[in-house]
């Protein structure tokens, strides 16, 4: 155990913000930390980094361990070039480089044992700090972060926030601490770089604490999540997938536990009132008892939960063609600087496109363009009939600072009437008093809200939507997610979140300097057609079938038959143990087994033995993929 958090509390301002947190991290667990915008998440970090000191409770780290710490909005100052501070991570071997030339030269002249075996030590040091590899892990690095070779000069002062926050997250991968903690590290990478991540942290031999809302994301990282849920913490041993299954599983037992208890109340009520009704004294005294009872009681708060009340339709105001958007060989360059070219691609009336490709490649500019904000430098780019264009970009800059999120929905909509708008309001997750909040002093995530929340009501047929979910936390994207599914127009939309394309899109569209490529299907089915593509293309340039002997070709045939037939085994079993885990889980809600301590033990271990089987199976399979692959 490297880390342990024991009944932590925060308040800030009376407003209690953490209560009785308690979790541990063993080396190299990869543990996601989720929770909605103002959960406490980033003051937990501050705590662990003692940045922040707690009201209650201990935090322990191992003696010792090395910490690095990945802030969401780091302020980060450098005047050297981005190669060059990623270097500063290797200074101890690039001494040791320089003596060794330093020796070397020496050793022209002197021929001594002493100097022979001062340079024998400094190889053998330098070679055990891998030395000879530490200028192409940094390119390495830099290159699947995103940096192109023309900027690995650029000075770190010049750069962007978010470029900034990419050299720093190079900076500690390569400095490789016992513990990453990490607040929004997919922030600012395009799927390419995620992916590279994603990779490098699935073989990273320290732990990781992660604060993320990227879904897709913590399911091939974390093994465990801990929530941060009204200032406690949740913890479940598993990915984000296996959180979501559990915590709905949890909430309808504590739906079930409410449910009882409210009955319980009424019931003692109407004893309590049937026994005042007597008017003897004894019988009031069993009632005051029972009042007292009841005072006493420690009530279960009602779960909240994401249900069909956030489901809003959205109803264009006419119907567009058939066909919404038609491209043909559109290109569009930059004072000689080319973005793309030979883009053609039509886009049809119901369809929920997701555009995606490299940062920089142009995806923001094409929506533009198709505003009419921008012009392109070739092809021809044209709407269809009765097309009425809604456009969300990342900036919300259609949004009046000074004006409550109420009146800035009622001035745009005046034909709705306060409760209609604070209803729909309420699906966007400003309820109550929020929605008397001024503009001006929202978050980044909830301004967007408010903006993504005036788009669809602004009644359009077509909605561009630029990065939607950036700034949203995992419950509001999922609000948008519900929203969207039941749009009844047509979606063209940018974003980095696959969790969120896999929700939505119904079909991809890949966005490339040559041109684009469609692929009619979710995210994971653009994810398995590119690998299949990218599979054909080896085995063409692959030895030919003449340089094979024919007994070579036919046990690579048979091994590769029982590998896919081995795969499908554990597909079919994986499938199997879980459903038999819903039926089970079923089963525990019931009253004759989770009232019976015997049945509801015999039902949880069979669900255990169940996980570790799934466990083992989806190791095998991941494996037998990877050779596959």
């Amino acid at each position: 155990m490297i880390l342990s958090v024991s009944n932590l509390s925060k308040s800030f301002d009376s407003k209690q913000v953490l209560s009785g947190v308690s979790f541990h991290l063993e080396a190299k667990e990869k543990m996601a930390l989720i929770g909605m915008n103002g959960a406490g998440k980033t003051t937990l970090f501050k705590l662990i980094m003692g940045q922040e000191r707690p009201d209650e409770g201990e935090i322990y780290l191992q003696k010792g361990l090395n910490i690095g710490y990945l802030p969401q909005n780091p302020v980060f100052e450098s005047e050297s070039r981005i190669e060059d501070e990623l270097l500063s991570v290797f200074a101890p071997v690039i001494a040791l480089e320089e003596k060794m030339r330093s020796l070397e030269a020496a050793m022209q002249t002197d021929h001594s044992e002493e100097l022979l075996s001062a340079y024998a030590s400094c190889v053998q040091q330098f070679e055990q700090a891998d030395g000879y590899q530490y200028r192409s892990r940094v390119r390495g690095m830099l290159a699947g972060l995103g940096f192109s070779e023309a900027e690995y000069a650029l000075p770190v002062s010049s750069l962007s926030g978010g470029q900034k926050t990419r050299v720093l997250l190079a900076k500690l991968l390569l400095q490789a601490p016992d513990l990453l903690l990490m607040d929004e590290p997919t922030n600012h990478l395009d799927i390419e770089a995620l992916s590279f991540l994603e990779s490098f942290l699935s073989s990273y031999q320290g732990a990781c604490l992660i604060i993320s809302h990227d879904r897709y994301f913590l399911d091939r990282i974390t093994t465990a999540t801990l929530e941060i849920e009204a200032g406690r913490a949740f913890l479940y041993h598993g990915n984000y997938t296996y959180y979501t299954r559990e915590k709905e599983f949890r909430q309808k037992i504590e739906e079930r536990a409410y449910e009882a208890q409210q009955t319980e109340i009424k019931h003692q009520q109407e004893v309590i009132r049937k026994l005042r009704s007597f008017g003897r004294e004894k019988f009031i005294k069993r009632a005051e008892s029972r009042e007292k009872a009841l005072e006493k009681m420690e009530l279960i708060d009602k779960p909240v939960t994401l249900d069909g009340s956030m489901k809003l339709h959205f109803t264009p105001r006419v119907e567009s063609g058939q066909v919404v958007l038609t491209a043909e060989d559109l290109s569009k360059s930059f004072e000689n600087h080319p973005l793309f070219s030979d883009v053609s691609f039509e886009i049809r009336r119901g369809e929920k496109v997701a555009l995606i490709g490299p940062n920089g490649i142009g995806k923001t500019t094409l929506f533009k363009m198709i505003m009419k904000e921008e012009a392109p430098s070739g092809g021809d780019l044209r709407l269809g009939v009765n097309v009425v264009p809604g456009y969300y970009d990342q900036q919300q800059a259609t949004l009046s600072p000074d004006k409550s999120i109420l009146d800035e929905i009622y001035d745009t909509f005046p034909d709705k009437t306060i409760p209609e708008i604070r209803n729909i309001l309420g699906c966007f997750l400003f309820r109550g008093d929020d929605v008397f909040t001024r503009i001006g002093d929202l978050s980044g995530g909830e301004k967007a809200r408010v903006s993504l929340c005036k788009i669809m009501l602004g009644q359009a047929n077509f909605l561009l939507l630029d990065e939607p979910t950036n700034h949203l936390d995992i419950e509001s994207r999922e609000v948008l997610e519900i929203n969207l599914r039941e749009y009844e127009g047509t979606i063209f939309f940018v974003s980095h979140d696959r969790y969120f394309i896999n929700q939505v899109a119904t079909r991809v569209l890949e966005l490339s300097a040559d041109g684009a490529v469609n692929y009619h299907g979710d995210y994971d089915f653009y994810l398995e057609h590119k690998k299949e593509a990218a599979t054909v293309a080896k085995s063409e340039e692959a030895p030919t079938e003449s340089k094979l002997s024919y007994q070579q070709k036919k046990a690579a045939e048979s091994d590769l038959r029982k590998k896919k037939n081995r795969l499908r085994q554990l597909e079919t079993a994986v499938d199997e143990a879980e459903k038999e885990i819903e039926d089970l889980k079923s089963k525990m809600l019931l009253p004759e087994y989770y009232s019976s301590a015997s049945k509801f033990k015999e039902l949880e271990d069979r669900v255990s033995e169940l996980e570790t089987q799934i466990e083992n199976d989806m190791t095998e399979w991941d494996t037998l993929s990877e050779l596959l692959n």
